[in-house]
């Protein structure tokens, strides 16, 4: 009811702004006094003008538009209508009622309705504006961007009565729209000016509204903006600015992946559905953090079922109605099984054959395997072993291994048993007619476990956050990013690769964690301590992506490269791997062992085991010569 009242008041305003018009167009014409013989004239085109106008208004829809969000488009449409319903009416008036109209009458009233039907709209949003303009409780807003996307995240952090924010003044880098005002707003200067402008104006928020340009700029934009105490914000979705779909919830803290800097992944689509449309993809460990992402970004390229195979039951059902609520036509099959089983992995393949395998399931977390040695070789070895050699047992096209940078050079159990599981796959693809491949690639943001959000929960708590050394680098991904290059590797697969991912620049764990702690307005070391810890077992302070051995070549893919296959004896490999299991209770030799399978590992650990099998290897030999 209040927007018909409100629409009804407009047609009133309109229909005496026209009568008006076409009345002070009379008096203009002839000087204050209309002669009696053009009163009736007068009228005549006065109710033609007002019928007609406000018809041609309200089929335009200009009654039902929202005016604080009035654009150029709803003046032009204001003249059009205006114009139309001037010469029609005229048209009659000419040519049905036969009588002369001055053209300077009519192109007098026509200046005069627009001026008066648009300048009641425009006078409608400025006071809206200015209303919520003078609302209390906003903090001063320096948007960097003074382009289109900038003007509208401005027009909407006016207009908005929800909002928290008030842009009082742009940046941007082109020095032709310095000293000019967008929407009353100043441009006060480029990037390099940032600093000086927040603290001269008090500025509490900032938001980056240039979703266009390279992530290199975004990152050199944030480091900037970190100097200051300012809280940090982004519109990060182009697509939503070029369908006008901006609005407050578009804007969003700075995350960390808009430290790195990384450019979005392109995606050869095309020969990604050609193996996995309307086949059966098995995912396993479907629940976690890769495994899940997995399956949202296969599920885009309809295969004909989705298996999604984890041990965690909480998980996997968290994925499948996730799955379910957004891709209704998918077959979906959870399954709920140990990759460490092989009877119920042979199962699983004997019923629903897949034809491509995806393999996510592993223990990847490096203090709590150096603890668990026998549990990282049961899961990342032998579990890997399971479902690779069921995968060629039962006719899969594809096997992907998702593997880990910790594999290179390995100091870890985990990162060891992980290399062990790469070359297991290589050994199987020599025999089988699946095409068989790995792709390694280091840390990723957002993964269970990961050191963000253990830094963000410190900082929620006032601190300190916990650094394990001053110099520990590590190479960092998005979950979909990394998936995204996973799928693509399994497109460019042939058979017996171990694909490496450009992870891009290393990045200092240290430098994160300020980072982090500038992005939520506090100073590092002042407002929250940073602590050194140590580094904990089985960690090294950086990691590479190729061993020793293996070379590096291209691929058609200019983020997706190809490490050489490293030459070992299989034969020697599997019966390596057969007595590994063996062992595995035997916790003081295990190291060892696996040291015997990647002569690269080096742990301290292992040091110490090497001492304790060469004593047991001296007895031996004391012992078989009577000692």
């Amino acid at each position: 009811m209040v927007a018909y009242g409100r629409k009804m008041i407009l047609v009133f305003i309109d229909i005496f702004s026209i009568w008006a018009s076409v009345y002070i167009a009379y008096f203009l014409m002839f000087h204050g006094t209309i002669p009696a013989e053009y009163h009736m004239q007068a009228f005549k085109l006065a109710v033609l003008s007002t019928v007609i106008c406000t018809v041609m208004l309200y089929y335009h829809k200009l009654y039902s538009r929202i005016w604080r969000y009035a654009s150029v488009v709803e003046t032009l449409e204001i003249v059009k209508c205006v114009v139309i319903s001037s010469v029609v009416s005229y048209a009659i008036m000419r040519f049905i009622f036969a009588e002369k109209v001055y053209w300077i009458i009519l192109l007098m009233a026509v200046q005069t309705m627009v001026i008066s039907i648009g300048g009641v709209r425009l006078l409608w949003k400025y006071i809206y504006i200015t209303r919520n303009s003078n609302r209390s409780n906003t903090s001063k807003t320096l948007i960097i961007g003074a382009g289109d996307c900038g003007s509208l995240i401005a027009k909407e952090l006016m207009t908005n009565p929800s909002s928290k924010m008030l842009p009082v003044a742009f940046v941007d880098d082109d020095p032709v729209k310095h000293q000019h005002q967008i929407l009353g707003i100043p441009v006060v200067g480029s990037r390099k000016d940032i600093l000086h402008i927040v603290n001269e104006m008090s500025i509490e928020h900032i938001i980056i509204a240039m979703p266009s340009i390279p992530k290199s700029e975004i990152r050199q934009i944030i480091d900037i903006c970190k100097e200051t105490k300012a809280k940090l914000k982004i519109v990060p979705i182009l697509n939503d600015i070029i369908v006008g779909k901006i609005n407050i919830q578009s804007i969003r803290d700075v995350q960390v992946e808009d430290l790195l800097g990384r450019e979005p992944v392109d995606t050869d689509l095309e020969g990604i559905a050609d193996y996995v449309r309307e086949k059966t993809v098995l995912i396993t460990g479907a629940g976690g953090s890769i495994g899940s992402e997995l399956c949202r970004q296969i599920a885009l390229f309809r295969p004909r079922r989705l298996l999604l195979l984890g041990h965690g039951e909480n998980s996997i059902y968290t994925i499948e109605m996730e799955l379910r609520n957004n891709f209704s036509h998918l077959a979906i099959i959870p399954i709920i099984a140990d990759v460490q089983d092989r009877a119920r992995i042979e199962q699983v393949f004997e019923k629903h054959r897949p034809q491509v395998v995806f393999h996510a399931a592993a223990h990847k977390h490096v203090p709590l395997m150096e603890a668990n040695p026998a549990e990282a070789i049961k899961n990342n070895v032998f579990g890997s072993k399971n479902v690779a050699e069921c995968a060629h047992l039962f006719g899969a096209e594809r096997f992907v291994m998702i593997s880990t940078d910790k594999a290179v050079n390995p100091t870890s159990v985990m990162g060891t048993t992980k290399r062990i599981a790469e070359m297991v796959v290589q050994s199987i693809n020599a025999e089988s007619k699946t095409v068989f491949a790995a792709v390694r690639f280091g840390n990723v943001l957002g993964s269970r476990g990961s050191v963000i959000p253990r830094f963000k929960e410190q900082i929620k708590r006032g601190g300190p956050v916990t650094v394990t050394h001053p110099e520990m680098v590590r190479y960092f991904m998005t979950i979909p990013e990394a998936v995204q290059l996973v799928i693509q590797a399994g497109a460019l697969a042939q058979g017996e690769e171990v694909f490496v991912l450009d992870m891009g620049e290393p990045v200092k764990i240290v430098d994160l964690a300020k980072g982090l702690i500038k992005m939520s307005g506090l100073e590092p070391n002042v407002d929250i301590k940073i602590q050194y810890s140590g580094i904990r077992p089985g960690e090294k302070l950086y990691e590479e992506l190729l061993t020793n051995e293996e070379g590096l070549s291209s691929t058609t893919h200019n983020r997706i490269f190809i490490g050489k296959a490293v030459e070992y004896d299989k034969a020697k490999l599997k019966l390596q791997v057969n007595n590994l299991e063996h062992v595995l209770e035997e916790t003081d030799r295990i190291r060892y062992h696996l040291q015997q399978l990647v002569p690269t590992y080096c742990s301290l650990d292992l040091q110490k085991e090497n001492s304790v099998e060469e004593k047991n290897e001296m007895v031996t030999d004391l012992v078989l010569v009577g000692v």
